[in-house]
């Protein structure tokens, strides 16, 4: 299935992606007006993801709320539907739609597979949102996080490596160690991503 979405010749517009069904339980993110099949998480994706949102929503400022694999649609472009591993939104829900409202903070994990994509295409592109307040990289082949913190036009990036820093999330107000964040992964067997220069 994913090999027949790749081959669409015609441009997908969101609402057309939205309506689309394939027939099966892969799921897909719209890139570029075509849909692009999302391979399965492996364990340390996984268990990061569930740890990091774990983290935030036991701590989140009342009022906001905190999405898993929730989709967001990108200003501007008709062509482009994301599903970050992680969302959080203080705005007011406005019915069953698809696509988070106003994020505030999104959160990617990166595998080796998709570190190129998500740095290069997707972070450009969620710079766009204007309610974004961080973007933030997390690596699943080594304790460290990569964060992109909106300052006024700018966006200002830093780099934590080790068990011991802490991810200070100011769009939520809250600090979460690396090692709550890392917990339970072993990073042996992860092959790592490109580094911070590529993108």
């Amino acid at each position: 299935m994913a090999e027949a979405a790749r081959e669409l010749l015609q441009p997908m517009t969101v609402a057309a992606f939205l309506a689309w069904d394939d027939d099966s339980d892969t799921r897909y993110e719209l890139v570029g007006g075509q849909p692009v099949a999302m391979a399965p998480p492996a364990n340390a994706h996984a268990l990061i993801v569930v740890n990091v949102g774990g983290e935030i929503r036991n701590r989140r400022p009342p009022g906001c709320r905190v999405f898993a694999d929730a989709g967001i649609r990108v200003p501007q472009r008709d062509d482009a539907y994301y599903q970050p591993d992680i969302v959080v939104s203080c705005a007011v829900e406005r019915g069953g739609g698809h696509g988070v409202v106003e994020p505030i903070l999104i959160i990617e994990v990166l595998s080796p597979s998709t570190a190129a994509h998500d740095r290069g295409t997707k972070v450009p592109d969620y710079r766009m949102i204007p309610s974004l307040q961080e973007i933030v990289l997390l690596f699943s082949s080594a304790p460290r996080a990569e964060i992109w913190r909106r300052s006024g036009v700018q966006w200002v990036v830093s780099d934590l490596i080790g068990l011991e820093s802490s991810l200070s999330l100011a769009s939520v107000g809250i600090e979460v160690p690396l090692a709550a964040i890392f917990d339970g992964v072993s990073f042996e067997a992860e092959s790592p991503e490109a580094p911070a220069d590529e993108a």
